[in-house]
């Protein structure tokens, strides 16, 4: 092959590697507005938004969780546990404030458990957050009782409605608008996209994940960071939590069942490497859309449950996949 050829060819692989989730995403959409009945419409975007956001919380920082080559998958009991506990607080006389600084002291703690066992102990993240994520959700289904706790304070059941508008009609008519989750979602992409890409924190999440003892050697304090993300990733996932039961007015330990295999399919479906070192917000966004306008699309289509599971298994089997052959390339 002439080196003409071979450069055109090197290029475009390389633009795949880059920007190739994103330039789906971007068809993806494309050929759903245009053969999917009122998937375009401004209902159908905001009640889309509003569906990614859980997913899109907990990804921003399961991503330092993949970079640093780890996983958590606690994330997927967290979340109704950070409802359940914020629910139980409220329904024992507690404001808001207490009620959501108990779920998220929770979610921290979980995450020092898993940092502590994983970064001091040596203890394979498979096997420590399998045993926390069991441990996790029989404490919700404690908490709980066993069954779903109403929400009554109003102040939460508005955090969810509470919306700022974004689109007006000449009349003043809104005709879109973008709820309080959506905005702390967009908020946290940019917030740890910034820390990923422009922090020593960041840059020594990459540099673990690429080579951890070359990270040690080089002065990087292995175990705290990994401690560090793990911490942020319980809090995450409880604030995720949060935001779900003010959604939902229940705190129930029975929901969000298997998200954390969305969220990890998410962030790898973008571009992060299951095998640490790489990563980019704008990975993990595509990742979220692309997860999200697929289950929009099925749902809008009427497609029965029992086949979106298999779709979801197929996506998360092709992005491993795709995660593999990126590896042998490179």
């Amino acid at each position: 092959m002439s080196s003409s050829t071979a450069k055109p060819t090197s290029s475009f692989l390389a633009l795949l590697d880059r920007a190739g989730m994103q330039l789906i995403l971007g068809v993806l959409i494309v050929v759903c507005c245009l053969t999917v009945r009122n998937f375009g419409s401004p209902e159908n975007i905001m009640n889309l938004l509003l569906q990614v956001s859980t997913v899109g919380i907990v990804a921003t920082t399961m991503l330092f969780c993949l970079a640093s080559g780890n996983f958590d998958l606690s994330v997927g009991t967290l979340i109704p546990a950070g409802g359940v506990l914020c629910a139980l607080v409220l329904r024992h006389g507690g404001g808001l404030a207490l009620a959501t600084v108990t779920a998220l002291a929770f979610g921290a703690f979980v995450g020092l458990v898993n940092g502590v066992v994983v970064a001091r102990f040596k203890i394979n993240p498979l096997i420590t957050t399998l045993s926390t994520m069991m441990m996790v959700r029989g404490a919700a289904f404690v908490f709980a009782d066993g069954k779903s706790i109403g929400i009554a304070n109003e102040t939460m059941l508005n955090l969810a409605n509470f919306a700022f508008p974004v689109i007006r009609s000449s009349t003043g008519n809104i005709l879109f608008q973008i709820t309080l989750p959506v905005w702390i979602c967009l908020g946290l992409f940019g917030v740890f996209g910034f820390i990923l890409q422009r922090t020593t924190f960041g840059r020594n999440t990459l540099a673990i994940g690429g080579n951890e003892e070359a990270a040690r050697l080089a002065g990087i304090n292995v175990t705290r960071v990994k401690i560090t993300i793990f911490v942020l990733q319980g809090i995450v996932a409880s604030l995720a939590g949060v935001l779900l039961a003010a959604r939902l007015g229940i705190g129930d330990p029975k929901t969000a069942q298997g998200s954390e295999l969305s969220i990890i399919s998410a962030c790898v479906l973008g571009g992060v490497s299951l095998s640490g070192g790489i990563g980019r917000m704008s990975y993990v966004i595509a990742g979220v859309f692309i997860m999200g306008i697929v289950e929009n699309a099925m749902n809008l289509l009427n497609i029965d449950s029992f086949y979106q599971y298999i779709v979801r298994g197929a996506i998360l089997l092709s992005a491993v996949m795709l995660d593999q052959l990126k590896q042998r390339r490179g």
